[in-house]
């Protein structure tokens, strides 16, 4: 099959200003639960996309592991790719694609780093194994094979196998505080439905956008 034949009507149904709440926070929560109750693989996936200092973009899919008024939550290393990026330029953007729903929600915003304190009580919340992971990965460095990633692994298992393993000074999370959020919903003929959300000061204006 050619890939300009691949093709499908969007019908789910249509999205109206008066659907949406004024929070776009607890609008984007409603259409996340939703996702959450369809039992799709992996609803809190999102990319996150960043830029580096030569104005090359990059993408990533990550979970989003906490989302309140304050923004989006998601950790990683600290030395990693993404977090570098971010050092250099914290404008994110962020990407839900929730297909069988014929929805996404496209967010921008300004990345933080969380405290040790935030960061102390999502480590602990993890299994173990992977804490583990997370010092035995020096993410986005170059391995000569998957046996060294392996081999540290199985060591730090060892090392800690009667105790608690510590936070690494090198893994943490963002948040990302939103200034835009779009959500889409597709609609027939290609007519999809778009409103966007643009922070005001303390308020959020929406405008709809033509497809």
């Amino acid at each position: 099959m050619e890939l300009e034949d691949i093709r499908r009507e969007y019908i789910k149904g249509g999205l109206r200003r008066k659907d949406l709440l004024a929070d776009p926070i607890k609008q984007f929560d409603i259409w996340l639960q939703q996702a959450i109750a369809a039992k799709f693989t992996d609803p809190t996936a999102m990319t996150v996309a960043t830029v580096d200092e030569h104005g090359q973009p990059f993408q990533r899919i990550v979970l989003l592991k906490h989302l309140d008024d304050n923004g989006f939550v998601f950790y990683t290393n600290l030395g990693s790719r993404k977090a570098q990026q971010i050092g250099h330029n914290n404008k994110v953007s962020l990407h839900f694609p929730w297909h069988p729903l014929e929805r996404q929600v496209h967010v921008t915003g300004v990345a933080e780093k969380l405290s040790m304190a935030e960061n102390i009580k999502y480590f602990a919340s993890r299994p173990k194994d992977s804490q583990i992971a997370a010092i035995a990965s020096k993410q986005s460095s170059r391995i000569s094979a998957r046996g060294v990633l392996e081999g540290k692994f199985l060591e730090l298992k060892q090392k800690f196998a009667n105790g608690e393993v510590p936070v690494p000074s090198f893994w943490g999370g963002f948040r990302v505080k939103p200034q835009s959020i779009e959500f889409w919903q597709g609609g027939e003929h290609r007519l999809h439905d778009r409103f966007l959300f643009s922070k005001h000061e303390q308020s959020w204006d929406i405008d709809r956008l033509a497809p």
